[in-house]
């Protein structure tokens, strides 16, 4: 751990080598007590090597107490309200969410807080307004005349009674919607005088609307009611950051003031990072000048990448980091194997095999470029499937907070066999490694670990590879891995 001075003169432990752990799966069966599970683990998370919990959406949604948290309908509404048939949301109430940071902060673990400003849904009151339908494949393209439509669009909050906002949301203050109640029919509407933003993705034509009723971020009052709420719910909970949800449907615009007005109002780094789901690089880089460098992006093309390479065995490992955020901008790169949207049964369903999941997670947690976030469904398991938990996941968190420090020397020589070793340093006692991954047949790869080491036994910490190996008075060992799987070297 190194230090430095904040602008007050305070002394802060700068976190080396962190680790963002996704503290949800989507089909969990927490029975509205996640928060309080959390407590009881922040001391082992701690342990371990976690510097910070991703927690799910804390606001009540459209599902009550089974809500995940994306079909948001109070964002005022911490588990402290009835409505939606239930005062908890599925993870809790409000007074055990915010103990539940205070927890975390006191295991030097920080909490970032998922936001989801794109949508809301489970209106109080329909509006009878007028729109036209637009084409599903091109939003740009409007197929039917001005019609009278009935749409879910007043949300008044009453159950919370004005408390904390009196802030009511009509039709004005969204563009477009899915659903008309007097026909009962299912399209995308767009309403009368509005348009879609332009600095979204230009998938579908235009990719601002995705679901429910749809912000619109051209309306003064919008902006203006989510920044207020920012700071509000910064002053409630003392989150330490953001994940923000499907940032390429927002306006970048926005999220780029949005986050530059909270970080003044608190006075704090507020790490953020953003979803911007897209397996084009060029996409990431785009949204990061947009947004003029204030927020980091998951690397969606790297999950990619590890995704197909453990589909296809004759995959071509040297180009694993190619065309990825964490080699082309390090610097802004959340890297991640798989989460809630990826694992079986949801919507972008690409959940890595379990054979290359202890490489794939070894390029994330064990190099020095990224900041790498963990799957809850790889580390705990995910009985909905009935997936077991990654035993080596625990190895390799535990291998980066004490042995991957040091320089980096890359071996991505072979196709079917990749390597690298990370030389230590004088900090940590025992540190440096040296990784083998093999998608074909049991291989070996001559790699440098440092003069330090010469004389000295290398074990695999997997224990993949039983032999012992011995690095000679050069530094360098002959590193072997078995077929199809990964070995990581440490000194006896």
């Amino acid at each position: 751990m190194g230090i430095k001075e904040d602008k007050n003169g305070v002394i802060k432990l700068k976190k080396i080598n962190g680790i963002i752990m996704q503290y949800f799966e989507w089909y969990m069966e927490c029975n509205q007590n996640l928060w309080n599970e959390i407590v009881e683990k922040a001391e082992e998370l701690s342990n371990l090597g976690i510097t910070a919990l991703w927690l799910p959406p804390a606001y009540k949604g459209i599902g009550g107490k089974n809500e995940v948290g994306y079909g948001v309908y109070d964002l005022y509404d911490l588990g402290e309200f009835d409505q939606k048939g239930t005062i908890k949301t599925k993870y809790g109430s409000k007074d055990e969410y915010i103990n539940c940071i205070q927890i975390l902060k006191q295991n030097g673990i920080e909490s970032y807080a998922d936001i989801v400003l794109n949508h809301k849904m489970g209106a109080d009151m329909l509006q009878t307004i007028p729109a036209s339908k637009v084409d599903w494949g091109n939003h740009n393209q409007i197929i039917s005349d001005q019609e009278t439509v009935k749409v879910a669009t007043k949300f008044t909050f009453p159950g919370r009674k004005k408390k904390y906002s009196d802030f009511e949301w009509n039709w004005t203050h969204f563009d477009g919607i899915d659903y008309d109640n007097n026909k009962n029919e299912k399209a995308l509407f767009k309403f009368k005088d509005k348009n879609w933003s332009n600095a979204v993705d230009e998938e579908f034509g235009n990719f601002d609307y995705l679901m429910g009723a749809d912000l619109d971020f051209a309306n003064e009052e919008v902006v203006e009611e989510c920044t207020n709420w920012g700071k509000w719910y910064l002053d409630i909970t003392k989150v330490d950051g953001f994940r923000l949800d499907a940032v390429k449907h927002i306006n970048a615009n926005f999220y780029r003031n949005w986050i530059r007005e909270l970080r003044k109002d608190a006075e704090d780094e507020l790490f953020t990072v953003g979803e911007y789901w897209s397996g084009d690089v060029s996409k990431l880089h785009r949204y990061i000048t947009e947004t003029e460098g204030e927020i980091s992006l998951f690397d969606v093309p790297l999950h990619y990448n590890l995704y197909n390479a453990s589909k296809d065995f004759n995959y071509d490992l040297t180009k694993i980091l190619d065309k990825t955020l964490v080699k082309e901008n390090s610097s802004k790169a959340v890297t991640f194997v798989d989460n809630h949207d990826t694992q079986i049964g949801q919507s972008l369903e690409s959940f890595v095999d379990r054979w290359f999941k202890p490489a794939a997670y070894s390029i994330i947690l064990l190099r020095d470029e990224g900041y790498p976030c963990i799957f809850y469904g790889d580390y705990y398991g995910i009985k909905h499937d009935n997936i077991e938990p990654l035993e080596e996941l625990k190895i390799l968190i535990r291998l980066r907070k004490e042995k991957s420090y040091g320089k980096q020397n890359e071996y991505f020589d072979n196709p079917h066999c990749i390597g690298w070793t990370r030389e230590g340093d004088e900090e940590h006692l025992k540190s440096g490694l040296a990784v083998l991954i093999s998608n074909d047949t049991d291989s070996e790869k001559r790699m440098y670990v440092g003069e330090k080491f010469a004389g000295e036994k290398f074990i695999d910490a997997l224990s993949n590879c039983e032999d012992f190996i011995t690095i000679d008075e050069y530094g360098y060992g002959n590193f072997k891995v078995k077929s199809k799987s990964t070995s990581i070297w440490v000194e006896a």
